[in-house]
């Protein structure tokens, strides 16, 4: 797999340089939904403690990586800035800051998880039973050795997106699908290892995409994303801070959002393995529909931060507009597809009658809120972010989160006792919530007297 170096992009992107841009992200993404719906298919086969136990790691991990996923955004908002204002060397030297501060994240990360795994799970989920229990253990256990490689790959994914070449994080995607799948295969129906073997097809496919994704750029030697010379450290602390400005409030929003989520997951434990699992499905057979969103907001983050860097709002507003457009036209469609295909698709996973009428309730009730909520509550904050308005997006985020996703949805299952559908209908009131606010925001143009880079 080879690259040839990519070209700054112009800070006024035209449709077609709009579309080079999201076609490549949106089939990235359907691959990461991917991975993870084949993770879950296939350890299906073990038994419902089996996927209860790889679900429960995943919410885990999503807290746990939450650090270097949020250094990556703030790393790519440098870059697009600077990459706007034409200033490739300060490019370069930025993107080098963002991988030396996201492996020294992860490798802490890593350790703390390989030490406290047992005790997070119990923790976080209390009292499960002892088989769930020992599968989500072991799959921790291997997913956690990934977490540097994972952070590695997130940056340089964020620095190829950088320069508008989404194409390439396609290709590698499309690698780290062929191993996780044919790991999956070989490890579990062949080699029958489980839990273990799935864990270990992730670990794999993490490895492959961290190391062709940094040596190609390492050989890029002319773009402004080259880590050409990285093997020799030079620390820039106004850079690191810069890209910590928008990666702090980014990774405390999210870490406050995975947090709560694991809270409101834990009310399904409460409910028993069937309703964990059914949670489960649902939630996996509904990440189809967030990925035309991350793809959007990926697009919107790198255009408007290049839009922002060259000090054209004008542009950064009419590229916003067009992105949500057609954000809000594809959730419908795939909401609608996901709503009247429900049944024939969860009669795909192995679940008892029970656990099977939990996931087709979930999933009614997130293909009516997703279709309105979600352009405005997931992939406008990251136009907000790439202006410099991280904080605002943060506070937002976090207030929303436990005023309505977790107070609301122990309310609704504990104090009104309607079971563990209220988790599902808090979900909607937040996203509902929050998206109402950021519209306002960005109208609002408070946005514009944000700044990320400095002189």
């Amino acid at each position: 797999m080879s690259a040839s170096p990519p070209t700054l992009a112009k800070p006024d992107w035209d449709n077609r340089a709009l579309f080079r841009m999201i076609w490549p992200l949106l089939i990235e993404q359907i691959l990461a939904v991917t991975m993870g719906a084949a993770d879950t298919v296939m350890v299906s086969s073990v038994g419902e403690f089996a996927v209860s136990g790889v679900n429960i790691v995943d919410n885990i991990n999503n807290l746990l990586i939450i650090a270097f996923a949020a250094l990556a955004m703030g790393g790519a908002v440098v870059v697009s800035q600077w990459i706007g204002r034409g200033e490739a060397a300060k490019a370069q030297s930025a993107a080098k800051q963002l991988v030396y501060a996201v492996l020294t994240v992860s490798l802490g990360v890593m350790v703390l998880a390989l030490i406290f795994r047992r005790s997070l799970i119990s923790l976080i989920y209390g009292d499960l039973a002892i088989e769930v229990h020992n599968a989500a253990s072991t799959y921790l256990l291997i997913t956690a050795l990934s977490f540097p490689a994972l952070a590695g790959y997130n940056a340089a994914a964020a620095l190829f997106r950088a320069v508008g070449n989404s194409n390439l994080t396609m290709r590698i995607a499309i690698l780290v699908n062929v191993l996780n799948i044919g790991g999956n295969l070989i490890f579990i129906f062949v080699l029958h290892l489980g839990v273990f073997g799935a864990a270990l097809a992730t670990l794999i496919s993490r490895l492959a995409a961290a190391l062709v994704s940094l040596f190609l750029l390492i050989r890029l030697k002319d773009s402004p994303v080259s880590l050409a010379g990285i093997f020799k450290p030079q620390l820039v602390r106004q850079e690191i801070a810069d890209i910590l400005s928008v990666g702090i409030p980014s990774g405390i929003e999210n870490s406050m959002f995975q947090l709560g989520r694991l809270l409101t997951q834990r009310i399904f434990a409460t409910f028993g393995t069937a309703a964990i699992a059914g949670n489960a499905i649902a939630s996996v057979v509904n990440s189809f529909s967030f990925m035309p969103g991350l793809a959007y907001g990926m697009t919107l983050l790198v255009v408007t931060g290049q839009c922002v860097g060259a000090g054209d709002y004008a542009a950064a507003q009419k590229n916003a507009a067009k992105i949500l457009k057609i954000s809000y036209a594809t959730m419908v469609t795939v909401s609608l597809t996901i709503f009247f295909f429900r049944e024939p698709i969860v009669s795909v996973f192995q679940l008892s009658p029970t656990a099977r009428d939990y996931a087709l309730d979930f999933m009614v009730i997130h293909c009516l809120y997703m279709s309105i909520a979600h352009p405005p509550s997931f992939t406008l904050p990251n136009a907000l972010r790439a202006a410099g308005d991280a904080r605002f997006v943060m506070v937002v985020a976090a207030t929303s989160m436990w005023a309505l996703r977790v107070s609301l949805a122990y309310f609704l299952c504990f104090t009104l006792e309607i079971g563990p559908i209220g988790v599902w209908l808090a979900m909607a009131a937040d996203c509902l919530s929050r998206g109402f606010i950021y519209q306002r925001r960005w109208r609002g143009g408070q946005w514009r007297y944000k700044r990320v880079i400095s002189d």
